[in-house]
């Protein structure tokens, strides 16, 4: 393997590669290696905020965050379908990353539902065809993130400007790398392929309608950050049940966790390195192949933002509230949803056996 293709490995491919090696200076060269591609991932991800930070303004740095996710994602994956109708579909999906977020925070508790079913539920149909890519994860966060740090004004107008330049770096990157792989289903056959009886489009209903209800109750009860429980809630949705009980266990400790090694990190540091604090989280995600840890160090972003807001103790006891009702939610919907869908096949069923004799 080279050296450019070990730095092509996510972190449990290198951990896996590190841990077979019995030479223990070969391990430690793969270790260096490791440690290098992790430090340059961070600080690619901070100088690309950075610049868009200083280009669209700092109400918009979020948005440098977005576009770099799927900047990233879009490098390696692709949606599943022909790379020029990908390239249409990828427009469609900034357009909805671009005007949705803000309707929905233009509107009350019941609107704003509905313009997330509407909005989540097309990026999942549109986006997440692929399910092994999981682009979910790229495109429902960033509807969430856009939506959960609004802006608007002239603000609102330098955001669409960076969405626009997003959506044309992410179609070029989409179309030069994967344009060598040919498929022979289209858009049309997205919209054929949704069948209520299929797997995946029952989990991207699922997802869809857990994520928008979370929402909606939190903000009926006027819990802050409901951007919070909606990134739990979809972190935790995945197609298959195992899965799902494994993220809902590790979500709410992990944040836990997370928020006492903020308060240390809090208390221990100068005040001028709180900026860091995020950073650390960064690279502590890039070093984490479980969810448990990254969830750990997700979380030291958001408290850096959050607690500006809250303060330390309120931003971490927040952050921990939303995430555990986040994603214990997310499993009660899970459940809910398929005893409703299965109540309602056997209905259906029994009605057509009747019918037929």
């Amino acid at each position: 393997m080279t050296f450019y293709q070990e730095l092509q490995l996510n972190q449990a491919g290198s951990k896996a590669l590190i841990r077979n090696i019995k030479d223990p200076k070969e391990k430690w060269k793969h270790i260096c290696i490791y440690l290098f591609k992790i430090l340059l991932t961070v600080a690619f991800c901070v100088v690309f905020v950075t610049i868009y930070t200083k280009i669209f303004g700092e109400e918009n740095s979020i948005v440098g965050v977005v576009v770099l996710l799927a900047v990233m994602v879009f490098r390696n994956a692709d949606l599943g379908i022909k790379n020029s109708h990908g390239v249409l579909l990828l427009a469609i999906i900034y357009g909805i990353l671009a005007f949705g977020p803000r309707i929905s925070n233009m509107v009350g508790p019941f609107p704003a539902f509905l313009i997330n079913v509407v909005c989540i539920g097309a990026l999942m149909s549109l986006g997440c065809h692929n399910v092994i890519m999981s682009n979910h994860s790229t495109f429902v966060l960033g509807y969430l993130l856009l939506q959960g740090y609004d802006t608007t004004g002239n603000s609102y107008l330098l955001r669409l400007a960076g969405l626009s330049v997003g959506a044309l770096a992410t179609c070029f990157i989409l179309w030069r790398n994967h344009r060598k792989v040919h498929y022979k289903r289209t858009i049309r056959h997205i919209f054929q392929e949704f069948d209520i009886h299929s797997m995946r489009t029952r989990w991207q209903i699922r997802l869809t309608l857990g994520v928008s209800t979370a929402m909606l109750f939190a903000s009926l009860i006027h819990l802050p950050r409901v951007m919070w429980v909606g990134i739990a809630t979809m972190s935790v949705l995945l197609p298959f049940k195992k899965d799902l009980i494994e993220r809902v266990k590790y979500r709410a400790p992990g944040n836990i966790l997370g928020g006492l090694c903020f308060l240390c990190l809090y208390y221990l540091l100068p005040e001028s390195c709180y900026g860091y604090i995020g950073m650390i989280g960064g690279i502590g995600v890039g070093l984490s192949a479980t969810y448990g840890w990254q969830a750990v160090f997700n979380s030291f972003g958001a408290l850096s933002i959050a607690m500006s807001s809250f303060g330390v103790a309120g931003a971490i006891i927040l952050r921990v509230l939303t995430n555990a009702f986040g994603s214990v939610y997310g499993l009660l919907f899970h459940n809910i949803f398929e005893s409703g869908y299965n109540w309602i096949s056997e209905k259906v069923f029994a009605k057509k056996i009747v019918s037929e004799n």
